[in-house]
């Protein structure tokens, strides 16, 4: 974990902190003269709480720091690893952090669960879940998992599978049998269930980077089958910037500040995929280049095209993943309304940024995959 380079500035012309960009610097953003970027009187110092370890799935935040845009915003950002045992959610709830990255139908079930969460940027635009079942196994759909040994991961991050079981109406208690899945595709390439989760940046590629032992080559998408959520209509919103209501309403400028540089972390991951890895590695990643590359390309792929511009939460999908969560998630009793997403700070972040924020020429690479990620 690393601090940002916090760029302590002269106190010359202004008592507050300024954006990047030329965005306003007054506490609370409201109409102060807009200053030169990096100009600050103070540095605001902040902590996000990433989902997990070192991986490209946070590189815009890395890119964020390693680039200046977060210094330039006047925060020194401390990012926080995740891990098997760290709930985003928990870890902000309890003031550890100020800022943390979840899926939305987490941060919801937290709010019904009376957190205050608020989402302030939704940054993935689509749903990178999946189970991965072998091409031999007669699987072949979420329907086809009756009476089968189905891998799951917890910390909100079954909602999806378990909305796409109730959808072709099995019941996830008494129709198949759930085993509490490691984060590694280990299981699955032991037989040990007959599908298991994984998303389409990170355990995916860890299947195909695989020596199959029966040819001595790596495993091939084509043996595998994918039932991915999308297919399966419970895709829901995933990797979103999320905060404690009253932490945004006692500092609106320094969410601001954050949405705005943390945003151009990811156009610049979008422009410069090769730096992004490398931000990557550098955070001392467990997993290797080759995988990184992967996953790099495999998240641009989540965000970009974004239309309505990177972090938008659009309302409709926004309804979608609410109306899904609802309905399978306990903590939830009503269907969450927009009381739980702000916008202002996006549509600032864009106009600040100016440029291309959509991404609407984004063209993915074609990764190679390498063996063991290397």
């Amino acid at each position: 974990m690393r601090r940002s380079a916090g760029l302590l500035c002269l106190a010359l012309l202004l008592a507050a902190c300024g954006g990047g960009g030329g965005t306003d610097q007054a506490a609370g953003g409201d109409g102060a003269t807009p200053a030169a970027s990096g100009d600050c009187a103070t540095v605001d110092q902040v902590r996000l709480q990433l989902k997990w370890v070192a991986q490209a799935q946070f590189a815009g935040y890395y890119a964020a720091d390693d680039q200046g845009f977060y210094a330039e915003n006047c925060l020194e950002v401390e990012i926080l690893e995740g891990g098997p045992d760290v709930g985003p959610a928990q870890v902000v709830a309890g003031g550890g952090a100020e800022f943390g990255i979840d899926w939305l139908a987490s941060t919801l079930a937290q709010r019904g669960a009376g957190e205050d969460f608020v989402n302030v940027a939704q940054v993935f635009q689509r749903s990178a879940l999946m189970e991965v079942a072998w091409a031999d196994s007669g699987i072949t759909s979420i329907a086809d998992l009756e009476g089968k040994r189905v891998g799951i991961w917890g910390f909100g991050n079954e909602y999806e599978l378990l909305a796409a079981l109730q959808e072709v109406g099995l019941d996830p208690e008494t129709d198949l049998e759930l085993v509490d899945q490691p984060f590694d595709m280990g299981l699955l390439l032991n037989r040990e269930v007959d599908a298991a989760a994984a998303t389409t940046y990170n355990e995916y590629a860890q299947l195909l980077e695989t020596e199959n032992p029966d040819t001595g080559e790596l495993y091939q998408p084509e043996d595998f089958v994918t039932l991915t959520m999308d297919d399966a209509g419970t895709a829901m919103y995933q990797d979103g910037i999320f905060a404690s209501a009253a932490y945004v309403e006692e500092n609106p400028d320094i969410v601001r500040r954050f949405v705005e540089a943390s945003l151009r972390g990811w156009i610049h991951c979008r422009d410069n995929p090769e730096d992004c890895v490398q931000s990557t590695f550098d955070r001392g990643s467990i997993l290797g280049q080759g995988h990184q590359r992967w996953m790099m390309n495999e998240v641009n792929k989540l965000i970009w095209p974004s239309p309505e511009g990177i972090g938008t939460m659009v309302p409709d999908a926004y309804e979608r993943t609410a109306q899904i969560a609802a309905d399978s998630i306990d903590a939830i009793t009503d269907v969450p309304g927009d009381e739980a997403y702000r916008t202002e700070f996006v549509e600032q972040a864009h106009e600040a940024i100016g440029g291309d924020v959509t991404g609407e020429d984004f063209v993915a690479e074609d990764v190679e995959v390498t063996p063991g990620g290397e």
